[in-house]
């Protein structure tokens, strides 16, 4: 089960101490709204990476901002109930820019494992994460599983039924 720091003051104290003992630290991102399998997937993969599993949550305002008004479909403390439970995950956060450098800069993981959707080079935080030494990951399987898609799904089968 995931230790929930939302505080990212505490998470540098604890991966700083994890990174004496050689621990190689990954870390990940993510609104993770409705989980598929895509997620379990993606998540697993940046696990393979290293000892240490980082999952920082975008928070319910950011998913706004970036996925629309109508999402998130599952708030911020129900995402993190949920992805505590995995096993592969080792620490969760939130955060609430649009994008995590900033985090990234404070934490400097050795590894930013992003989704096959990206590539090394177009990872929005490809220079933040250059510039302390980290290293830049594509994990997971091929974006064909998308939450947005299985939105559309639900909507298509259940949508004009009362159940």
């Amino acid at each position: 089960m995931a230790e929930i720091i939302l505080d990212h003051h505490q998470l540098k104290q604890r991966l700083d101490q994890l990174k004496i003992q050689n621990k190689k630290i990954v870390f990940t991102n993510g609104c993770f709204d409705l989980l598929h399998v895509g997620h379990v997937r993606y998540l697993q993969a940046a696990k393979a990476l290293g000892d240490i599993l980082v999952l920082a949550l975008n928070s319910d305002d950011s998913v706004r901002r970036l996925k629309g008004t109508q999402r998130p479909l599952l708030l911020l403390q129900d995402r993190i109930g949920i992805l505590s439970a995995f096993r592969m995950v080792d620490f969760l956060t939130a955060f609430e820019e649009n994008t995590v450098e900033n985090l990234l800069l404070k934490l400097q993981p050795d590894i930013h494992a992003k989704g096959t959707d990206y590539t090394v080079d177009n990872v929005p935080e490809h220079q933040i994460v250059k510039s302390f030494g980290g290293a830049i990951a594509i994990v997971g399987d091929p974006k064909n599983h998308a939450t947005k898609n299985l939105i559309q799904e639900i909507l298509e089968k259940y949508g004009s039924k009362s159940n």
